[in-house]
């Protein structure tokens, strides 16, 4: 058999003006044909649970697309249209028998609230009702019936950190090659439960979620049942289908499968609840960090985070830093134009720098710092170890090392980098664990590289993009009610 693979992943933040165009996707992964099999195979990603469960079965990969770029505003139109015009036609000229198919399910574009969703309509469309198609979804995915009704069966990964995605992928797989076989016939249910789930109780290992989590994978052990996945969803979205979303695909039993589904969103529903959060602000945060024992800390700026579609360059944390005199601490900023400030100064310099708060204001005002170049790096690491995203070459752009007063350390990069491995500091020569204050623009993927390190974690109440609190955000296009928000808008 023949199996074709794509991927078209992007979480996107719509409170986020920044448009995610193609250079975005080019500056991560892009790659079309043979060069995806070069960049994804070792990879801890589904692309390469693909991969490798194709090679085990004996199977013909047929390479089509990976595009993936690093969480931000809504996508691009054109880059929509690119790569799913790019998928539809290498599958009609290469006549695979099915395809597995890489996506995020919180990506929305310019003028499509549900990009996934519509991407599989246009596949589902131009191939046909019966050509089999099976998705890999990241565990906050937002999720609509109409990418349900677009594909033959639907999985989740099923950890945040999201250490579990190639494991995902080959399960992905494994229901193709079945289904491919005739050996089962998918029937899928999506079940929608009103709330929000607090990113910082997303968290699989901690309760409530994991307990949660653990009911999902017992409804595999059922008669009939063939995958079930529990998506806390993606909060930062203003979408009509945010929020979480329960999957279960039957083995031709459409009503169980929707039966199950209902089940397990009502008691998610009865736990409403327990899906919530109390942070300290920066000030507090920095000061129970100066005081600390067990070290090093990490101070989670969760308004900045990253990997959620944030600035990157947020100042509210290393500002209380600098104030209070706290000392040995990393903090990390995006920052292209001071690091090209640098590389003219040169290694060894003096320099005079407005750090961070240039993204936007929402995250915190530019800081002025006299520092000193310690390093210029080209921004490239491998990590080999499972890590959130699956990345196994990372780019973060052209990087610079300055230290400032107080011994503290500036990681200034030319690209958007979230914290899902301590490469991003190793290959500069730091020794994280040596190190009094970490802080980490994150809200719980960060935990599979900094977790065995971090002797105390502190999580903040920071302003930002991704700020905790959902009633910082305002809703238009959202389902109402949707606990816990209150407020309805006419």
């Amino acid at each position: 058999m023949r199996i074709a693979i794509a991927g078209f992943m992007h979480e996107s933040n719509t409170f986020n003006p920044t448009i995610t165009d193609r250079a975005a996707f080019a500056a991560q992964s892009l790659v079309f044909g043979n060069d995806l099999i070069d960049e994804w195979r070792d990879a801890h990603h589904e692309v390469g649970g693909f991969l490798e469960a194709a090679k085990e079965e004996s199977l013909e990969p047929v390479p089509i697309v990976m595009a993936w770029a690093t969480p931000a505003g809504p996508v691009a139109d054109s880059v929509l249209e690119e790569v799913t015009s790019h998928i539809i036609q290498q599958l009609q000229e290469r006549r695979p028998d099915g395809l597995l198919l890489a996506l995020h399910g919180a990506m929305v574009t310019q003028s499509y609230m549900d990009a996934d969703g519509e991407v599989l309509a246009r596949l589902r469309q131009a191939l046909g009702s019966d050509f089999p198609i099976v998705v890999s979804l990241d565990l906050h995915g937002n999720i609509s019936q109409r990418l349900i009704n677009s594909c033959q069966a639907a999985v989740a990964y099923r950890t945040y950190p999201h250490v579990d995605q190639r494991e995902c992928g080959r399960r992905v797989a494994s229901l193709l090659v079945r289904m491919l076989r005739k050996e089962i016939q998918p029937r899928q249910a999506l079940a929608k439960p009103p709330l929000i789930i607090n990113i910082l109780a997303q968290e699989t290992a901690r309760e409530p979620m994991r307990s949660f989590m653990q009911a999902a994978r017992d409804l595999e052990h059922l008669p009939g049942i063939l995958s079930a996945s529990l998506l806390p969803g993606f909060a930062y979205a203003d979408v009509p289908q945010m929020g979480p979303s329960v999957i279960v695909v039957a083995d031709n039993n459409a009503p169980l499968a929707q039966q199950e589904a209902n089940r397990l969103a009502s008691s998610i529903w009865e736990a409403r609840e327990q899906f919530t959060a109390t942070l300290p602000d920066a000030a507090d945060a920095v000061v129970q960090a100066m005081k600390a024992e067990r070290l090093p800390v990490v101070l989670v700026d969760t308004g900045d985070n990253v990997g959620g579609g944030s600035a990157g360059d947020g100042t509210v944390i290393l500002s209380e830093m600098l104030r209070q005199g706290s000392t040995d601490g990393i903090v990390c900023l995006y920052a292209p134009d001071d690091v090209r400030q640098c590389v003219g100064a040169g290694v060894g310099a003096e320099v005079q720098l407005t750090a961070g708060g240039k993204v936007d204001r929402l995250h915190g005002e530019p800081i002025s710092v006299a520092g000193k170049v310690r390093l210029l790096h080209d921004g490239v690491y491998v990590e080999p170890a499972p890590r959130h995203g699956g990345r196994r070459t990372n780019f973060m752009g052209r990087t610079a090392l300055i230290e400032i007063q107080g011994r503290n350390l500036l990681v200034l990069n030319s690209e958007r980098h979230p914290p899902f491995s301590l490469g991003q500091l190793t290959c500069l020569g730091i020794e994280p664990e040596k190190q009094r204050i970490l802080v980490v623009k994150a809200a719980v993927a960060y935990k599979a590289a900094y977790g065995p390190i971090a002797s105390t974690i502190i999580e903040v109440d920071t302003p930002g993009l991704t700020a905790v609190n959902p009633a910082r955000f305002h809703y238009r296009n959202i389902r109402r009610p949707m606990y816990p928000l209150t407020e309805v808008l006419p």
